[in-house]
């Protein structure tokens, strides 16, 4: 009996997963047998799908097209399945989003209500970290991403962009020898909260002079997320650097306060939506990212920009 599409599923898996031993745990499987139907699979193409070593398995030139090939294929067999079975054209299923965690929690989660109403047979399963994942080993289907991108093997939709603000809270600035800094400097006698996935010694670019200068700055207090510094920060431990987006609404409120706007060097980070790269993309996928770009990029383009904060204070 031919069972090239089953074939097909253990080859995309091994390749999502990183090697046999990874795939045969998530498939159910003994390693010797992932190995077995994967080297059946090279024999009857007549080509090697992987190199192999003692330590790990990586696609050659040919490996790579037929994964991208069996990736839409197998996805073409569930669409067929899904339409006979529950009508053509609804939108369902299971879908995989992944966020960092002050993104995910101020602007994605508030929006899923809405998401959900719209999509009611769409099954939502949401991770929030601060850590990058890889989309098809992690089996994610949708991931917002901030900063520069460098994987060109996903597609991209930009959402907006953030300015990176320095900010404290009044109770911290009004501390003896506290007092809000006048120039770079300054931040010299402040404790400069940092995140601990860099260097002890963080440094900030300020624009001095019509030149962007990055001084180093130190604290004593650090974090591995935004969200966690934002709180941090809002509890007056200390002075913090973060994106706009991210405490926008804490400066309007009062509860934060911009420090040297006028040296601000107009850094922007980047914030996008980004899938995998294959030709034809799930309807639940397509809905999602429709939805998302529609809600997220005006809200963005206000609370992103620090000069509309400015403005609006």
């Amino acid at each position: 009996m031919d069972n090239r599409s089953g074939e097909m599923q253990v080859f995309a898996r091994v390749v999502e997963a990183g090697g046999f031993s990874a795939a045969a745990e998530l498939l159910n499987m003994t390693p010797s047998a992932v190995s077995k139907l994967v080297s059946r699979t090279e024999a009857r193409l007549g080509v090697q799908l992987f190199k192999r070593s003692t330590r790990s398995v990586t696609l050659t030139a040919e490996g790579r097209e037929f994964y991208a090939n069996c990736v839409r294929i197998l996805q073409d067999i569930e669409d067929a399945e899904l339409s006979v079975t529950r009508g053509v054209g609804q939108v369902r299923g299971l879908l995989r989003v992944n966020a960092s965690l002050p993104f995910g929690q101020h602007y994605l989660v508030p929006l899923l209500k809405e998401f959900k109403a719209l999509y009611p047979e769409i099954r939502i399963d949401i991770s929030l970290t601060d850590a990058k994942v890889a989309l098809q080993r992690e089996e994610v289907d949708v991931a917002i991403r901030m900063g520069p991108l460098h994987d060109a093997t996903f597609r991209a939709r930009k959402l907006g962009s953030s300015r990176k603000v320095v900010v404290a809270a009044p109770s911290y600035l009004a501390l003896p020898g506290k007092a809000a800094p006048q120039t770079p400097a300054d931040l010299a006698h402040h404790n400069c909260l940092n995140f601990n996935f860099r260097r002890a010694l963080d440094e900030w670019p300020f624009l001095v002079d019509g030149q962007v200068l990055h001084l180093a700055v130190d604290g004593d207090a650090q974090a591995n997320n935004g969200e966690t510094m934002r709180q941090l920060t809002l509890q007056g431990l200390g002075v913090s650097r973060l994106g706009m987006f991210h405490v926008f609404d804490d400066i309007q409120r009062g509860d934060l306060v911009e420090l040297l706007p006028d040296y601000n060097a107009g850094d922007i980070e980047e914030i996008t939506l980004i899938y995998p790269h294959q030709k034809h993309i799930p309807p639940r996928v397509r809905a999602f990212i429709d939805f998302a770009v529609a809600r997220l990029s005006p809200i963005l383009a206000l609370k992103g920009d620090v000069r509309l904060a400015e403005n609006r204070r």
